[in-house]
């Protein structure tokens, strides 16, 4: 069973919005976009500073929609989400030191999806490092070490995560070395994420139930994205989460909490929105066809839709 409830005032929002959608987008294919959204009902469960308890918390009933959202997708720069998840896991048992160091690494992915913080936040969460070729039995220690983030993961028992492969750095130019060898000749093994997965993810974060309350706040802190247009117009083009994505979507005064992640083909985006005298919700799109970057215009036209459809609730 998903973390969230269908219903059928969100699943009738939802056909119609996916329906739109390919009517708008001709050139995307049904089976070319995935999507979830949760609706936050009083009394509201997230955003609270971690206020309830974690075995209240999932009891707590949600209403949400999905099209499509187990299927798997490459997640490209969403992928940095869960790894600084695990990291703060780690931190909380001490397989961890603290440090400004880590702390960066962990900012700079968040905040501006770094490639090179996120190599060394998958080298300290899994005791590895990118290099040379490896001969076979090194190599299969090597492989055994990468998929630990797995492990953790799927020992939470979550079933939005049977399906997920987090075990793969992210790249500007692509793998080389042993990371090549671990992708697989077909690359068969490279991440892969649904976003339900990503929503219930991002659920737990905002809940304040991911780790601790405390590391769901600091996780929040690094997601909590300026809409001001002063601000967004000031954002580095190669690091801007907002433009081309679900932020863009959104007036001034909304409050939003966000990861994106893109490449070639994919364009994906997660977010937490809080609207006034509207419901908070979350919501978590991907993009996956030949063209997935190239129209900026999808992720924000669909965000602009599901805040209308909010303020009907």
């Amino acid at each position: 069973m998903p973390f969230f409830q269908k219903n059928d005032e969100l699943t009738a929002l939802g056909d119609r919005l996916i329906e739109t959608c390919l009517d708008r987008y001709s050139a995307l294919a049904a089976n070319q976009i995935a999507l979830t959204w949760v609706v936050y009902d009083p009394p509201c469960v997230v955003n609270t500073g971690g206020a309830i308890a974690p075995t209240d918390f999932w009891t707590y009933p949600v209403r949400g929609y999905s099209y499509r959202g187990v299927e798997r997708v490459y997640p490209a720069s969403l992928v940095k989400l869960f790894y600084a998840v695990a990291v703060q896991e780690w931190l909380e048992r001490g397989m961890l030191t603290p440090s400004e160091e880590l702390d960066r690494a962990l900012r700079d992915a968040l905040v501006d999806s770094s490639n090179d913080a996120t190599s060394y936040l998958v080298d300290c969460l899994t005791g590895t490092t990118s290099g040379p070729e490896l001969p076979p039995g090194p190599a299969d220690t090597w492989a055994q070490q990468r998929q630990i983030v797995n492990r953790y993961f799927q020992n939470l028992g979550w079933p939005e995560l049977a399906t997920v492969n987090i075990c793969q750095k992210t790249w500007g130019d692509g793998p080389f070395g042993r990371d090549r060898r671990f992708y697989g000749d077909d690359y068969s093994n490279r991440n892969y994420l649904t976003t339900d997965a990503i929503a219930r993810l991002f659920h737990a974060i905002a809940g304040g139930v991911a780790v601790s309350a405390e590391r769901s706040q600091r996780l929040m802190n690094w997601l909590a994205r300026s809409l001001d247009p002063a601000a967004v117009a000031a954002l580095d083009p190669s690091y801007d989460q907002i433009t081309g994505f679900l932020g863009q979507g959104l007036p001034p005064e909304a409050k939003l909490w966000s990861k994106a992640g893109w490449m070639s083909r994919v364009r994906l985006d997660c977010a937490y929105i809080e609207l006034p005298d509207t419901r908070p919700y979350l919501l978590s799109v991907a993009i996956d066809s030949p063209h997935g970057d190239r129209d900026r215009t999808l992720l924000p036209w669909l965000s602009a839709e599901v805040a209308i459809a909010m303020g009907t609730l």
